[in-house]
């Protein structure tokens, strides 16, 4: 007498069998399935081998820019850890700023195990799984830039052999993004290099903020998503309520004529200067002139970074001989090698404003400082990537 086996997916559908040991058999098989379903788990926020990160609460907040940052994305937009597929990883370089990002998109950073061994070589172990999801890695590669640039390679590399979808390299600050041309014979084009060993790693997009170029985003044979820290630096401008016929937006070098224009179009269209200077050599310059009136006016200087501080120190020393009222330094990136601090608190800058897209630490600080966070600005944008949105209509 012939047997009946029904299946679970289709309970109505029956399975003719002559065979019982077949009947068996299929029986065990629908068992098995059954007992061998996978679902995957959420595991513990990142820890490091040296200890854990304490969290750190954005500067900026939501009543200062009204409609940008519309407060907390995982508590507004519903996106929970638990079914999501977006994962935030930190590397060692800026761990602060990683977990100011996780807060901002309602997440837990990811568990990620980075340790290095005797021999200075460096282990990374992913401690949950990323199968088919859309992973960001928030790696600067500040300071020890060496060091830092080959942990995000090892962790590009991770992630693609864990199978991950999509890897994102979130780097706030790129390292040797000023080696971008050659200006003499024989000079290597680094920055070019450092896009090519992040592709060949296995990123699928890179996430940078306020390169010190526009054309480094076309060294990358992949999509660049090049976000800018203006915003920020704007809106803690407008706080102080200077008045917009006493400002006056300076560009430190030719250089950076076009970014200095676009912040002065922002800030109330203020009229622009230009510091002109000739560079001797490496971290080495020389101010020439000036282009443009300061005179009695409240200068701010634009720069993409502050390296040695040679620049910006020697272009605010010009502006106070022109009679510049007072002068304001805004930076993205506070790289601050030596001798930058003794030159920018050495009295000629009313206040040096910049970003923790590289972390400051405490022997670096001093009284003109103001740090602010860009950590909702990278949210912003991290989720506006994952949801495949407009990522310049932050900016417009």
């Amino acid at each position: 007498m012939a047997s009946l086996v029904s299946s679970p997916a289709s309970p109505s559908i029956s399975f003719p069998s002559t065979n019982p040991s077949s009947d068996r058999l299929h029986h065990r098989f629908l068992q098995t399935s059954r007992r061998h379903v996978v679902r995957c788990g959420i595991h513990d926020s990142l820890r490091f081998d040296n200890g854990s990160v304490p969290p750190s609460m954005p500067v900026i907040n939501d009543s200062m820019l009204p409609g940008l940052y519309p407060g907390v994305r995982g508590l507004q937009g519903g996106i929970g850890r638990q079914n999501s597929r977006l994962r935030i990883f930190s590397g060692t370089a800026n761990p602060a700023l990683s977990q100011e990002i996780a807060n901002y998109l309602g997440l837990e950073l990811g568990k990620i195990k980075i340790k290095r061994f005797a021999d200075g070589e460096i282990y990374v172990q992913l401690q949950e799984s990323v199968r088919g999801c859309d992973v960001f890695l928030v790696q600067p590669t500040c300071p020890p830039a060496n060091e830092n640039l080959m942990e995000l390679l090892i962790m590009i590399d991770a992630c693609r052999r864990a199978s991950a979808k999509n890897i994102t390299a979130v780097i706030p600050y790129f390292g040797y993004a000023r080696a971008d041309r050659k200006t003499q014979g024989r000079e290597s084009i680094a920055a070019k290099l450092v896009a090519n060993l992040i592709t060949e790693a296995g990123a699928h997009r890179v996430l940078a903020c306020d390169l010190h170029s526009g054309q480094s985003m076309g060294y990358f044979d992949i999509p660049v998503d090049h976000v800018y820290g203006q915003p920020v630096i704007l809106d803690y401008l407008a706080s102080k309520m200077i008045c917009s016929d006493d400002l006056v937006v300076v560009s430190p070098d030719v250089g950076g004529v076009a970014r200095a224009r676009a912040f002065a179009k922002k800030l109330s269209d203020a009229p622009l200067a230009i510091v002109d200077k000739r560079r001797q050599g490496h971290n080495l310059t020389e101010v020439m002139n000036l282009i443009g009136d300061v005179k009695g006016k409240v200068a701010v200087m634009v720069d993409d970074m502050i390296d040695t501080a040679g620049t910006i120190a020697k272009g605010a020393a010009l502006l106070h001989q022109e009679g510049a009222r007072e002068v304001y330094a805004c930076s993205t990136h506070a790289v601050f090698s030596p001798p930058a601090i003794e030159r920018l608190s050495s009295g000629l800058f009313q206040e040096v404003i910049i970003t923790n897209t590289i972390p400051l630490h405490e022997q670096k600080s001093f009284p003109q400082l103001t740090v602010l966070s860009v950590a909702n600005l990278l949210g912003e944008t991290i989720w506006r990537v994952h949801d495949d949105c407009s990522v310049s209509s932050i900016f417009q």
